[in-house]
């Protein structure tokens, strides 16, 4: 229920495909399903969110399979490193790294930055960007809303 408000092409096309939605159906929040999660004892109720991979490629940008390999793996570097909320947004050569705000600093310290860089370099991206206002579910929708400048 958390998500109706936000612009979700994928469930669009579930939708158009018949696909059901049974947590959405039953009414039931985020909040909700990890508390009944955590009562019947699920290892994975406090699990971060993960949307699908493609959530991570810009609207217009063809989505190929390699370059979903090369999210997934940058995204479990990331993870390894003991970043808990992490999105590597794809932007051609450029790789934006969202993580929890508190984080942003860890991230950015000389050893940590240096790993990612060269992992990331190993992953074909030029380029290696911290994205300074952290992990926010949905960033990509930001060129939906934009006005052009006055």
């Amino acid at each position: 229920m958390d998500d109706l408000d936000d612009y979700r092409p994928g469930g669009r096309a579930a939708a158009e495909f018949g696909i059901r939605s049974p947590l959405r159906e039953a009414g039931l929040t985020k909040q909700e399903i990890r508390e009944l999660s955590r009562r019947m004892g699920l290892p994975t109720w406090d699990k971060p969110a993960f949307a699908c991979l493609a959530s991570r490629i810009p609207y217009g940008t063809r989505i190929e399979p390699a370059v979903l390999k090369r999210l997934d793996e940058a995204e479990r570097f990331l993870k390894d490193l003991g970043f808990r909320q992490v999105r590597v947004r794809h932007h051609g050569t450029v790789a934006r790294i969202e993580v929890e705000p508190a984080e942003i600093a860890r991230l950015a310290s000389p050893e940590i930055r240096r790993q990612v860089t060269q992992k990331f370099m190993e992953l074909q991206y030029l380029y290696t960007a911290l994205d300074l206002d952290g992990y926010r579910m949905g960033s990509l929708n930001a060129v939906l809303d934009r006005t052009p400048p006055v």
